[in-house]
C-alpha cells in the first residue's frame, strides 16, 4: 500500500523488492503487469516511480465498456462535418495520448477489458506503433511504457488474459505487507493510538486466513475500522465505556468496515458477519480486556513514527490489561495448525454435535456411529472439526477416532496396482499354476512342497505417485475429511510396484511423506487433521514440489494426483509446471462449475483424468480408478 500527500510524491511503505524490479523493468523498456489483491498499492507504487523519473501517467479504468475506440481515440463527428477526416478532427484516446507524450499508460483491471480491445495492444507492445484507419501510422515516443494491473482473486466479470498479451509483458506479483508494515500504513493515514491500530490490523489479517473466506480484507479495511471505532467510541460516551461496551462497539465497526470487503467461500452457507464475529472471538474473547498493541514496547510515542500517540486516544486505558489472553495470540500466518473450534461454534455448525458430545470432554462413539450411518459426509465434517476442538479431551478423542474412521474409509475400493500389465512367474501361492515350470522344479515327492510351486499372475510396471492436497482457504470440514481419506488411501495402496508420497500446499508446499519412505497411515491422517485452511493457492508450486518428490523414484511412470478445486490465485500458471510429470490426475472436491472447468482443463494438459468427489465415499472408488 502507498500513501500520497498533496505536497510530496507518494511514500511507499514496504514493497522494496517490487519497486526495484518495476523501476528496472521501465528503465529497460519493458512493459509490465502488476498482479495482486486489492489494497496492495499497485497504482500508487507506479505513481511514486513515475514521480521519481518525471514521467506522466495516463490512467485508464479497465471494464467491459472499454472499446477499442475509447482506448485509441476517435474522430469528432462535429469536426468531421466541418473539416472532414483530417488529423485535427481526431481526438486522442488514452493510448495515443501516452504514445505521443512519452508517458506511462496504466490500465487498471486488465482482466476485465474485452479481448477485442486487448488485441489492439499486441502490435503496440511488440513494435511500439499502431495504424489507425484514416488517421494513419502513429509511432510511440521513446518513453512510452504500458503498465497494467489485475486482481487474480476476483472471478466475477473477469476473463483470462490471452497468451499473446501475457507473452509481451513482464509480471510483478505484489502481496500484502507484513503486520508491522500494515500498522505503519494505518498509523500514517489515521494518526490513531497504537491500541486500535493493532486490533484493526490483527482482525483484518485474520480475515485473509479464515477457512470460510475466499478473500479477506485489504489494509483499507483496517483504516476504515480504526476511524469507525474511534468515532463510535466518542459517540457512545467517550472512553469511559466498560470492556464489554468497547468490544460491542468494535464489533459494530468491524461489521461496517469489513463485511463488504470479504468474500465467503463458494458452498459455505454463512454470512460475512458470522465469520467476522468468529474472528473477533478469537482475537478478543468475551469477558477479556482488549489485546495490547503488538509493538507497544518498541514504539516511541513522541518520535512521530507510526504507532505513536496520535489524535486518537485508543481503547479505554483501564481495559488494557497486561495479562490479556488474546495478547498471546499472534499472527500465525506461517503456522501449520488450523484455528481451534469452540463447542458453541460446533453446536451451530453441526446438528448432531450435542448427541455425539453431550458434555465437555465426552465423545460418544455409538452416537457418532449412528450419525455416520445416516449421513457419512455430515459425520465426517463434524469429526474433522472436533479434531480441532478447544476442548482438549474432546480433541484428543476425536483425533483418535478420526484416524480409525478415515483409514477404514480409505481402504474401500483399494485394488492392486496395474498399469501396463503382463503375466510373470512368481513363487507366491497365488495366481494360476504354471505347470511347465512347476514340473521342471518338482522333486517327485507328493504332495509337492509349496516352494516347488510356480504360479503366474498379472503385474504392472513400477509407478511413483505423489498426492498433492490443497490446504488453502476452502480446506475445512468435509474437505479436510476427504483429504485425510485420500492420503490414507494412497499410502495403503503402496506396494513394490507403487511408491507414494504426500504433500500439502497453499502459498507454500509442505511435504508430509517423502517418496520412498513408509509412514504409518495413522500419523499421516493425524497431521492432515491439524492443517489449517488458509492463504492463497499456488498450484504451480505444488506441481513443482510433487515433481521434486517423484524425480528420485525408480519408476516407469511418475504420476501426480491433485486434490484441489484448481482455482489458483498465486504464482505461475499451473500448466507451466507440468515438466517432469508423466500424468496429472485431478480430484476436485465439492465441485462448482468454475472448479470443474479449471480441473478438467488442467488434467487434460497433464494427460490425466479429472474426477469430481462430492461425498466422502467417492474418494476410494476415484483413487481405484486413477491408480488401479
Amino acid at each position: 500500500m502507498t500513501l500520497e500527500t498533496a505536497n510530496e510524491p507518494s511514500a511507499v511503505i514496504g514493497l522494496r523488492r517490487e519497486r526495484e524490479v518495476l523501476t528496472v523493468a521501465l528503465q529497460t523498456n519493458r512493459h509490465v503487469v502488476l498482479e495482486g489483491p486489492p489494497g496492495t498499492g499497485k497504482s500508487t507504487l507506479l505513481r511514486s516511480i513515475a514521480a521519481d523519473v518525471g514521467q506522466e501517467v495516463v490512467f485508464v479504468e479497465g471494464n467491459a465498456e472499454l472499446t477499442p475506440a475509447r482506448l485509441i481515440g476517435q474522430y469528432d463527428p462535429a469536426a468531421v462535418m466541418v473539416d472532414g477526416y483530417v488529423p485535427g478532427s481526431f481526438t486522442d484516446g488514452p493510448l495515443l495520448t501516452a504514445m505521443r507524450g512519452s508517458g506511462l499508460l496504466y490500465l487498471e483491471e486488465l482482466n476485465r477489458i474485452p479481448e477485442e480491445t486487448l488485441n489492439v495492444l499486441i502490435t503496440v507492445l511488440t513494435e511500439g506503433e499502431i495504424t489507425v484507419p484514416r488517421l494513419g501510422h502513429v509511432r510511440a515516443t521513446a518513453g512510452f511504457r504500458l503498465i497494467a494491473a489485475m486482481n487474480p482473486f476476483d472471478a466475477i466479470g473477469t476473463a483470462r488474459v490471452g497468451q499473446a498479451i501475457a507473452d509481451r509483458m513482464c509480471r510483478v506479483v505484489l502481496g500484502y505487507q507484513d503486520a508491522a508494515g500494515e500498522r505503519a500504513i494505518v498509523a500514517a493515514v489515521t494518526g490513531a493510538h497504537p491500541s486500535p491500530i493493532g486490533l484493526a490490523v490483527r482482525l483484518v489479517r485474520a480475515t485473509r486466513e479464515h477457512r470460510d473466506l475466499r478473500m479477506g480484507s485489504s489494509v483499507r479495511g483496517a483504516i476504515d475500522l480504526v476511524l469507525l471505532l474511534d468515532g463510535l467510541l466518542r459517540l457512545r460516551g467517550g472512553y469511559g465505556l466498560s470492556a464489554a461496551g468497547a468490544r460491542e462497539t468494535a464489533r459494530d465497526a468491524m461489521h461496517a468496515a469489513l463485511s463488504g470487503r470479504v468474500r465467503v467461500t463458494e458452498g459455505v452457507e454463512r454470512t460475512p458477519e458470522s465469520i467476522l464475529d468468529e474472528i473477533l472471538d478469537e482475537v478478543w474473547p468475551e469477558d477479556m480486556p482488549p489485546p495490547e498493541p503488538e509493538d507497544a514496547a518498541t514504539d516511541d510515542p513522541d518520535d512521530g513514527a507510526p504507532g505513536g500517540q496520535g489524535k486518537g486516544e485508543g481503547l479505554p486505558s483501564e481495559m488494557a490489561g497486561t495479562d490479556s489472553a488474546s495478547a498471546l495470540r499472534r499472527d500465525r500466518k506461517s503456522s501449520a495448525s488450523r484455528r481451534q473450534t469452540s463447542r458453541r461454534e460446533m453446536q451451530l455448525r453441526h446438528e448432531s454435535f450435542g448427541q455425539v458430545s453431550p458434555e465437555v470432554g465426552e465423545l460418544d462413539e455409538d452416537a457418532f456411529a449412528a450419525v455416520m450411518a445416516e449421513d457419512p459426509d455430515a459425520a465426517a465434517a463434524m469429526l474433522a472439526d472436533m479434531a480441532l476442538a478447544t476442548d482438549r479431551d474432546l480433541r484428543t478423542a476425536a483425533r483418535r477416532l478420526a484416524c480409525r474412521v478415515f483409514i477404514q474409509v480409505g481402504r474401500v475400493g483399494r485394488a492392486p496396482s496395474r498399469g501396463t500389465r503382463r503375466l510373470v512367474p512368481n513363487r507366491r501361492a497365488d495366481g494360476d499354476l504354471d505347470l511347465d515350470r512347476t514340473l521342471d522344479r518338482w522333486t517327485g515327492s507328493w504332495p509337492p512342497a509349496t516352494e516347488d510351486l510356480v504360479t503366474r499372475s498379472w503385474t504392472g510396471h513400477r509407478r511413483a505417485v505423489c498426492l498433492a492436497v490443497d490446504s488453502s482457504g476452502s480446506m475445512n470440514g468435509l474437505a479436510v475429511a476427504m483429504a485425510a481419506v485420500a492420503a490414507a488411501g494412497v499410502v495403503l495402496a503402496a506396494d513394490d510396484k507403487l511408491a507414494t508420497s504426500v504433500l500439502t500446499f497453499s502459498g507454500q508446499v509442505e511435504v508430509l511423506q517423502r517418496q520412498g519412505q513408509r509412514r504409518p497411515a495413522e500419523d499421516l491422517v493425524g497431521q492432515l487433521l491439524s492443517l489449517r485452511g488458509h492463504g492463497v493457492t499456488d498450484l504451480a508450486a505444488a506441481l513443482r514440489g510433487a515433481r521434486l518428490q517423484l524425480l528420485p523414484a525408480v519408476a516407469d511412470e511418475r504420476i501426480v494426483v491433485l486434490l484441489s478445486d484448481c482455482l489458483h490465485t498465486s504464482g505461475d500458471a499451473p500448466a507451466s509446471a507440468l515438466a517432469g510429470i508423466d500424468r496429472l490426475h485431478v480430484l476436485f472436491p465439492l465441485p462448482t462449475p468454475e472448479a470443474e472447468e479449471a480441473a478438467r482443463a488442467l488434467a487434460a494438459r497433464g494427460g490425466g483424468t479429472a474426477l469430481p468427489v462430492r461425498t466422502l465415499t467417492d474418494i476410494g472408488p476415484a483413487l481405484t480408478r486413477l491408480l488401479g
